[in-house]
């Protein structure tokens, strides 16, 4: 019984950091005018730079808020 219910925290914390990172690069979508999805698909590497480098920093912040009691 413990199992599942660790399965299942792990699963509704795992859907929320999903949530949590898709809706903030939509919001940096929104924010800044540069259209990145364009650039990158053209081949340009500092744009795809700047989304790596957000995705890592949005999900470093959503995994120090749910570790954290």
């Amino acid at each position: 019984m413990i199992i599942l219910e660790r399965v299942a925290s792990t699963a509704g914390w795992t859907v929320l950091a999903v949530l949590l990172l898709y809706g903030s690069v939509r919001l940096f979508d929104l924010i800044d005018p540069i259209d990145y999805r364009a650039e990158v698909r053209k081949g340009n590497l500092a744009a795809a730079l700047i989304v790596a480098a957000l995705l890592i920093a949005i999900a470093a912040i959503i995994i120090a808020v749910i570790i954290t009691p």
